[in-house]
Formats: C-alpha cells, structure tokens, sequence
C-alpha cells in the first residue's frame, strides 16, 4: 500500500484560468498511460497524479507535458514528492483565502463598472471641453476609450485571454489563434475611432464583431455553465452573467446607432 502512495506526484499548472480548463487539463492527464487519477485544483493551480509506480521515470513526465499541450496552452512543472495520506487529510481542511468562496475570487462587477465609468466620465469630460455636446462624439469617444482600455487589460497576459476566451466564444473554439488575434483586433478598433478613420467600415466591423462574441456569451449562458469572463483579461476576475451580453450587444448598438446619425447628417 505504501508503495502507492509513493507514486503520488504533485505539479504546478500554468495557463490555467477557469473551470474549463481544469476540466480539459484533468481530462489530459487521465488520458496518459501509468496515470491512475488526477486532481486538478485552479487555486492554486496544481495537480496531483496518481502512478502506477513508485519511481516516475521522466518519460512519463514528457508523456504529460505533451498531453497537456495537445489539450491548450498549458505548462506544467513537477512540484516536491507528497504523500497521498497527508493530502487527503489536509486538502479539505486547507483555509480559503480571504475573500474567496471555495479557492475561488468571489465574483465581482465592481471592476467593470469603475472602467467603464472611467471611460463614460473622460468622454464627457472631452464634450463639455469642446463647448458643445454631441451624442455622435461622445459614443465615439466612448467606443475609443472602451476598445482601447479592454485590449491593454486582454494584452496584460495574451496566453491567459486567448485560454480563458476559447472555453465560451465560438469561432476561439473552432480556431484556436483567434483567441491571439482578438486583443489587436479591439486595439485597431479603438485607433480607428480614435482617429476617425473610416467610420463606416469601423462600425460594421464593430457590429460583425460584437454580434458574433455574443452569441458565444449567450450559448454559455443557456448552458449554464459557470466560467469566467475574459472581457478584462485574467488580471482582473468577472462573472460570466447577462452583464457580459448586455456589454456585446450595447456596444453594437452604439455603433448602429453612429451609423445612423452619420447616414442622416449625409442625407
């Protein structure tokens, strides 16, 4: 019996950023020849396996690094040897951090609200500057600021988003770079309008873009599968709830919308 518990190994996670990746990351483990189980924790991100032997010849540890890297963008690094009795009686016992349900940051939108009420008080701000207000500039200058503060947070760990964004968006799903490419995406986005450039073909792009993200945000949502939002990164932890569709389709809306003034001052 002894000489199971020796087998137990302990490793450090890397990439790890919600529950679905502790699925798809324990799923991969699992699936590796002389694994007989695998636990995988997000707080800390950690996993320990249990061997079909006492000694873990290092084959078996590449056998797992390149089971996890077929499974996503995820590293993974041995920890000290532990003893599988004194995990099993201190894993349930282990204090949660503060402000946390379960290893888990208790969800907050308190983050979100101040960003976006950032951007709403510079935008109106910049009106009240010009000596005129105009709804046209201020949500043109609200989508600048938007586009251009979420890519900075999505670029703080561009590894992490493109995870975390593949576990809910559709096209991140069938094709993995888009997960990459989305950041540069919202920061094109937010210099066009914080240029002026093209108005037109950069609110029809902002309408495709926002549409599409939606509808990966509501298929989640009927699912009902609680994962983390990625629309401020992994620097910063929100809920996935209705607030996020709200956000997609607001943002389309609001470029709709400048379509339709911009037609009606040509007309």
């Amino acid at each position: 019996m002894e000489s199971h518990h020796m087998g137990d190994r302990a490793f450090e996670i890397g990439g790890m950023t919600c529950s679905a990746c502790v699925r798809r990351v324990t799923e991969a483990l699992k699936s590796v020849s002389g694994v007989q189980d695998a636990t995988v924790t997000l707080h800390p991100p950690r996993a320990v396996i249990r061997t079909d032997q006492v000694a873990t010849p290092a084959s078996l540890d590449d056998a797992l690094r390149s089971a996890l890297r077929h499974a996503g963008a995820y590293t993974l690094s041995p920890l000290a040897p532990i003893a599988a009795p004194a995990l099993a009686v201190q894993a349930p016992a282990a204090p949660a951090p503060a402000g946390t349900i379960s290893g888990e940051a208790k969800p907050s939108f308190y983050p979100l609200l101040l960003v976006v009420g950032y951007i709403c008080g510079v935008c109106a701000i910049a009106q009240l500057a010009r000596g005129t207000w105009s709804w046209h500039g201020f949500m043109n200058d609200f989508m600048a600021g938007f586009f251009l503060v979420f890519s900075f947070f999505k670029l703080l760990d561009l590894r992490g988003f493109a995870d975390a964004y593949r576990s809910y968006d559709i096209i991140a799903r069938a094709w993995k770079p888009w997960g990459w490419i989305y950041p540069f995406l919202e920061l094109a986005l937010g210099v066009a309008y914080l240029g002026g450039w093209s108005p037109a073909a950069t609110n029809i792009f902002t309408i495709a873009l926002m549409l599409v993200g939606s509808v990966g945000v509501l298929r989640a949502l009927l699912d009902k599968r609680a994962i983390r939002c990625a629309c401020l990164g992994t620097a910063i932890k929100l809920p996935m709830t209705t607030v996020t569709l709200i956000e997609d389709l607001g943002m389309a809306a609001m470029a709709f919308a400048m379509l339709v003034l911009d037609a009606s001052a040509r007309a």
